[in-house]
């Protein structure tokens, strides 16, 4: 089984809670290939079995800039089968909490992927306890695989 985490991180949340989410997957018994969003394309997805992505949210509830194009890429994928999930670092004084978790969830579903798990949202830098989550976050979509 191959799993993918791409990510987008400006100050390390997302970072974080990607190398947190790997850790689950790795806890499940398969090693997942993580890239920052710059260094992947949106076609890439379909070589995977598992997809795991994560973005913080800009401004009132945009992706970032660097997952734009990533985002376009996806267009037209046929991503029926794939297990799926999506995490991201969020600020709750911005009207749209964590709508960038939002908007690739709804992404992925529209391309036929089984989104395992509810979108995991974090205000700003993640706690033990976050880290906990993203790690059976990781774990689960994993388990979603075997």
């Amino acid at each position: 089984m191959k799993l993918i985490i791409v990510f987008a991180s400006m100050t390390g949340n997302t970072e974080e809670m990607a190398d947190e989410v790997a850790e689950g997957v790795r806890e499940a018994g398969i090693e997942p290939v993580v890239k920052n969003v710059m260094d992947a394309s949106g076609h890439e997805l379909g070589e995977y079995d598992g997809i795991i992505l994560g973005a913080y949210t800009w401004g009132d509830g945009e992706l970032p800039d660097e997952f734009l194009d990533f985002y376009e890429e996806m267009d037209g994928l046929e991503l029926s089968g794939k297990k799926a999930a999506v995490f991201g670092s969020a600020d709750s004084s911005y009207a749209q909490f964590g709508k960038a978790v939002d908007l690739l969830k709804e992404k992925l579903e529209e391309l036929g992927a089984d989104v395992v798990a509810e979108g995991m949202k974090v205000e700003l830098n993640p706690s033990d306890s976050d880290k906990a989550a993203c790690r059976a976050l990781g774990k689960q979509v994993a388990d979603a695989l075997a």
